[in-house]
């Protein structure tokens, strides 16, 4: 006798979705706007942001997304759609007020949203115990507000992995209490025991805070203030922890560092989250798509590394974000380039206009045979590449097989 488990009926799900769906070939773009999961006109100056993407034990998917721009709700709104036809129709769920750059996981049973109460606000936790109808409310430090916001506290992040390693819960943040962009963002991770109640502060540790040391910039990277659009210096920000192959944590951040192109950092953590620190000589990796957020993911059937990150096709334009391309690697150092799954360049090099087609700030993960993935689309009348009117899904078939990555 076969019980409708949460687990039985979500291998169900994606088994009748791959005998009903026709896939695309290998090396074939997909279609940006396939599977639209929410739609902001760029006429209303509010614009969509920070993809989120889980799928829950009963197999339905959800998707987190905020909204920026003028005219965006203050203080801000993060919203929740759910598909439960595998991302062919989405529907809209519920709102949280007071939620920005957060992400979706889940943890013994229940549902949780980890992010920031506003940019540059307090670290907020949310936990939803009926699959995100309804979620807690973050008011003080037994609530869910681990981390508040102050003179010297400014909290920035993107919707990054939550990391469970040696029985505890990890995730990246920056400090940017001086609001400068890129150089003022500290590094730094905040952990948890596996077992203690996410929702207090007291069971949250924050390491110490590292500073992008410009002194230590390798040959070629933006020295001093001057060398960045609108008179910056180099910088990072966004960052993922890790598990490398040998079992050490590690926080990889986008570097903007023009005019070089194609670079991440890798911080080192340790002494149980407690410290972050970085080597300049080694700490410096090639990385394609570094110049914009990415995020990785360890896929749990090979071990193998996988990142969707922004193929730059001209150099002269290290913020393209109209080429979305497919990376793997085995030790996050040396890392292959695959396929372009989502493209556009057909305003690209229009003189005097910036280009408004943008893939970007995908979050992924593996649905089985497949790798799932939501993007933060500006496509088809946006206002330009960074604020997106779309939020989509998209799916990548057989991808261990279609990218030969099934045992490197």
């Amino acid at each position: 006798m076969i019980h409708n488990s949460p687990n039985v009926c979500r291998i169900l799900a994606i088994l009748l979705w791959t005998a009903a769906v026709s896939l695309p070939a290998a090396g074939e773009i997909l279609d940006p706007l396939e599977n639209v999961i929410h739609f902001s006109p760029a006429s209303t100056k509010i614009y969509l942001g920070s993809p989120s993407l889980i799928r829950l034990e009963n197999g339905d998917l959800l998707a987190a997304m905020d909204m920026f721009g003028p005219n965006a709700p203050k203080p801000p709104v993060s919203m929740i759609f759910r598909s439960t036809d595998n991302g062919k129709k989405w529907r809209f769920v519920t709102e949280i007020e007071g939620s920005f750059w957060a992400n979706l996981f889940t943890h013994r049973g229940a549902l949780y949203f980890l992010g920031c109460s506003e940019a540059n606000g307090s670290i907020v936790i949310r936990r939803s115990l009926d699959g995100g109808v309804t979620w807690t409310t973050p008011r003080d430090e037994q609530s869910g507000l681990l981390f508040p916001k102050g003179p010297e506290a400014g909290y920035h992040c993107a919707p990054m992995p939550v990391v469970e390693h040696q029985g505890r819960l990890y995730r990246a943040f920056e400090n940017n209490a001086t609001h400068s962009w890129p150089d003022g963002f500290r590094a730094f991770v905040i952990s948890a025991d596996a077992d203690a109640d996410l929702l207090l502060a007291s069971s949250w540790t924050m390491s110490n805070q590292l500073e992008y040391d410009q002194e230590s910039d390798p040959p070629g990277f933006a020295q001093g203030a001057g060398h960045l659009p609108g008179g910056k210096a180099a910088g990072w920000l966004e960052g993922n922890v890790v598990v490398t192959p040998e079992g050490n944590l590690v926080n990889i951040l986008r570097v903007n560092s023009l005019p070089v192109v194609d670079r991440a950092a890798v911080v080192q953590i340790s002494d149980g989250g407690r410290r972050v620190s970085f080597d300049p000589r080694t700490g410096f990796i090639e990385f394609p798509g570094g110049m914009t957020k990415f995020a990785i993911r360890r896929d749990p059937v090979t071990g193998i590394y996988w990142t969707l990150a922004n193929k730059n096709t001209n150099p002269r334009n290290p913020n393209q974000r109209n080429s979305l391309q497919v990376h793997s690697s085995k030790d996050l150092r040396d890392w292959v380039q695959h396929e372009v799954v989502l493209e556009d360049l057909s305003d690209f090099e229009r003189i005097g206009n910036e280009s408004k087609v943008g893939f970007q700030y995908v979050d992924f993960q593996f649905d089985g045979d497949d790798l799932i993935f939501q993007s933060r689309t500006a496509y088809q009348g946006a206002h330009n590449y960074h604020d997106a009117n779309y939020m989509t899904f998209h799916r990548i078939p057989h991808f261990r097989t279609r990218y030969n990555a099934e045992s490197r």
